[in-house]
């Protein structure tokens, strides 16, 4: 038994026991979920603090804040190399190093459904305070609210990302220019793969795993070997696949994209698997993997720092952007031929982050 300033209770159990609305009621129930579970998972100095808000230092002189914001519903919560908890972290870790910038700290939002096991709960719970530890990209404010059986499916993770950018840096979708170099930083389709299977019970001669990664290192390597300002574009190609992204880079930015199939690197197991079921891998999401528009100069450089990373061995060169007032992305088959590479039409894997 546990005794507490109003009475006694008694500790979770996380073997047995399972998320009940008073956990969301706002009581002595909900302040011994966060004390027992959220708190000691992500404890840091800041979530501390114990308020509703985190009180954060500035960003080092000179640099802009960036924000972004990220909800996760995938199904199923586990899945072949990770889960929604650490997919929660690495998803918004990446989409402020997209913009050129340094994580600093996360928020996170849970909404949990009546039912789901205290179990699931902390294995989600300590797989993302694995992943932001080893981001080095601290939690530090959240919240929690649960519904009723039936009307949150497990659990749904809001997370929410501030970092820091250097002055002077101007990296985002509107900045490919013709002549940029398209750089892809590894094999495509892991993540939809290994989510579908999970799904589907599927069975594959060899194991996909996710490729769920925080991507800032990469980038701070990429962003290290080559000129400021010779990196004009980065994005992570999740939902929607590569085809996706580099439409919406082409609508941003006014420019069309010339791409080499055979350059596309995919996992001999991943297109296997895309044949089998009918599914192309220029569509599936990824979870750890980035596009960079290079300039041509600093091309080279940009590749051997990719490919010196843990996180981008299988980096190649995949195509270039190109002046085209119609914003095509068009592709040189494998076969000889020429195709072009289309937004994504319907959802093929929905429910993947």
């Amino acid at each position: 038994m546990k005794r507490d300033p109003t009475g006694w209770l008694r500790p979770l159990d996380f073997k047995r026991g399972c998320i009940e609305m008073n956990h969301g009621a706002g009581g002595r129930l909900g302040a011994q979920l966060v004390d027992e579970l959220f708190a000691r998972a992500f404890d840091n100095d800041f979530l501390r603090q114990g308020n509703d808000g985190a009180c954060l230092p500035a960003p080092p002189p000179g640099h802009r804040l960036v924000l972004a914001t990220d909800a996760h519903v995938i199904s199923p919560l586990f899945f072949p190399g990770g889960n929604i908890g650490s997919l929660a972290v690495h998803g918004t870790v990446n989409d402020v190093a997209m913009l050129g910038a340094t994580p600093l700290y996360l928020s996170a939002s849970f909404v949990l459904e009546e039912g789901l096991p205290l179990a699931e709960l902390r294995r989600i719970v300590e797989a993302m305070a694995d992943a932001s530890r080893g981001c080095g990209v601290p939690v530090v404010t959240g919240d929690t609210k649960v519904v009723e059986r039936g009307k949150g499916d497990g659990v749904f993770i809001g997370t929410t990302g501030l970092g820091a950018l250097p002055a002077g840096r101007e990296i985002g979708g509107a900045n490919a220019r013709p002549g940029d170099v398209l750089l892809l930083s590894g094999t495509i389709g892991e993540h939809g793969v290994a989510v579908l299977s999970q799904r589907e019970s599927l069975q594959f001669d060899s194991a996909i795993e996710s490729d769920s990664a925080a991507l800032h290192g990469l980038v701070a390597a990429l962003l290290a070997a080559v000129p400021e300002g010779a990196v004009h574009v980065l994005r992570d190609p999740t939902r929607g696949g590569l085809a996706t992204t580099l439409n919406e880079i082409a609508r941003q930015s006014g420019v069309g994209m010339r791409l080499d199939e055979a350059a596309i690197p995919v996992l001999p197991q991943v297109a296997a698997a895309c044949e089998l079921l009918g599914l192309d891998p220029l569509y599936i999401a990824n979870e750890g993997k980035l596009v960079a528009f290079v300039a041509p100069e600093a091309a080279d450089a940009a590749l051997a720092a990719l490919q010196a990373h843990p996180l981008g061995r299988h980096a190649a060169r995949i195509g270039e952007a190109v002046a085209d007032a119609h914003r095509f992305v068009r592709m040189n088959t494998a076969v000889g031929g020429q195709r072009v590479v289309d937004w994504l039409s319907g959802e093929p894997l929905p429910r993947i982050c």
